[in-house]
């Protein structure tokens, strides 16, 4: 039986980074993985996704090339080329894990991999051990009782990035990061699309100025909007899909090609023996401390199988603190309170800290500030006055509570604001801090001087 003093079980950007953060910190590691390294992240999810996105990008840039002064005799696009594109990226990010694996000297298993008692894993029959197994399974797509996938007609994210041929019209339930990023790219791509929310706003984890925001812009690219509804079932037996619609006004019969489940994630803690351990789950979480340590000494849960946000960039976190902790080190627990979101659709999307419905809830007294990107040089010299940046201070100490930004760009903009509140940093010391210009960044200045009445370009 092989010994180590870390096995990793899954490579996703939580166990990935763990592992080689865990072999540069001196361990003797391995990794299991059952299908590709890199995970679902790398290989179905937030790389190939990008790529796809990219592509809807330079296709709507062609299609307004007039509104550039330039003159165009007509933009088309191969459906599975596009596709192609995007498949390649993810093999080359995953080929590129594998590079890093050999890099710091980590041992790949490959195989489905089950706990055991006494920090053991089974994988495909044969045992190893280690000091330490850290559970990085991920998640997959979730399935409504009343929208089974079938990989065919209803389908989960995996299969809308890798159709072989673009539907005419298709049903997206669910407004999340991806179903509204779905959404964005088969309208851009030139299907016709429909989503469908539960709730009464899309996005609807987001400050409400920006799901408005985000409707408008949906609205505006053609995209029908379907709020307070949801799918009660799904008929297949035709050629496309009949979905059953309840809205406020009544019930609605929708016809489409294919429809995209995007209702949220499922966590992979089924068949990989939690319960022969003893380790503690509960509302679909394995139960962690701080330091990510489960109820049995010896066996630690990062990354979507525990609580905390599903985000990639949360998992790597986790990991690197999980592993500092087991060698010794002086480290923070992390704050999930400062953990920024990103959703890549257009306009993007991007938010860290309260909302202002939360800041008010919580009792404080607010400074809230907001600058329209049509007040913006840059926007509107890019074509992109979509969107604001707002931002939200207690009103006593300074403190930034939150900051909300729709628009061109601002997932790569959010990290100021990530930033500014780990150093506790006041509204008073960015409004200070000079701004390049003309740049979209400036705009997060300009809606401090806002929150403090000190606003030049509005």
């Amino acid at each position: 039986m092989s010994k180590y003093d870390i096995i990793v079980l899954g490579s996703g950007p939580g166990g990935y980074v763990t592992a080689i953060r865990a072999s540069q910190l001196g361990f003797k590691t391995a990794v299991i993985e059952k299908e590709s390294l890199g995970g679902v992240c790398l290989n179905w999810g937030c790389i190939p996704t990008k790529a796809l996105l990219k592509s809807a990008q330079v296709f709507e840039y062609l299609k307004h090339a007039e509104d550039y002064g330039l003159t165009l005799k007509e933009a088309d696009k191969d459906f599975t080329k596009v596709v192609k594109r995007s498949r390649n990226i993810a093999g080359d990010m995953s080929k590129g894990v594998q590079f890093l694996m050999k890099k710091n000297k980590i041992d790949v298993i490959d195989g489905f991999g089950k706990l055991k008692p006494g920090k053991k894993v089974d994988v495909d029959g044969k045992e190893y051990s280690a000091d330490h197994i850290i559970i990085a399974t991920g998640a997959r797509s979730r399935e409504l009782p009343s929208l089974k996938q079938d990989g065919k007609k209803v389908i989960g994210y995996r299969e809308a990035m890798s159709l072989d041929k673009q539907p005419k019209s298709m049903i997206v339930v669910g407004s999340g990061a991806i179903g509204v990023e779905f959404a964005h790219f088969y309208n851009a791509m030139g299907t016709e699309v429909t989503i469908v929310e539960f709730l009464p706003n899309l996005v609807p984890l987001e400050d409400e100025d920006v799901s408005k925001q985000f409707e408008r812009s949906f609205k505006k690219a053609g995209i029908k909007v379907m709020t307070s509804s949801s799918v009660e079932s799904v008929d297949v037996s035709g050629k496309g899909v009949k979905a059953k619609v309840k809205t406020q006004k009544g019930e609605e019969t929708l016809e489409a090609d294919i429809v995209l489940s995007a209702v949220g994630i499922k966590s992979n803690i089924e068949n990989i023996g939690l319960e022969d351990v003893g380790i503690v789950v509960d509302k679909d979480k394995i139960l962690v401390n701080d330091w990510y340590q489960t109820n049995i000494p010896g066996y630690y849960a990062i990354g979507d199988v525990a609580p905390g946000p599903a985000l990639a960039h949360v998992a790597s976190a986790e990991g690197i603190t999980c592993v500092e902790k087991i060698k010794g080190m002086h480290v923070e627990a992390i704050d999930y309170g400062n953990i920024p979101g990103c959703t890549y659709a257009s306009p993007e999307i991007a938010s860290v800290g309260m909302t202002e419905k939360q800041a008010k809830e919580a009792g404080y007294e607010l400074k809230v500030g907001k600058f329209p990107f049509t007040a913006s040089g840059k926007a509107k010299a890019a074509g992109t006055p979509d969107g604001f940046v707002k931002v939200i201070f207690d009103a006593k100490y300074g403190e930034w509570l939150g900051c909300h930004m729709i628009g061109a760009g601002v997932t790569d903009m959010i990290a100021e604001a990530v930033l500014g509140r780990k150093l506790e940093t006041t509204g008073h010391e960015v409004l200070k801090a000079i701004h390049p210009h003309p740049t979209m960044s400036e705009a997060v200045m300009e809606a401090v001087a806002d929150a403090y009445g000190e606003v030049i370009h509005l």
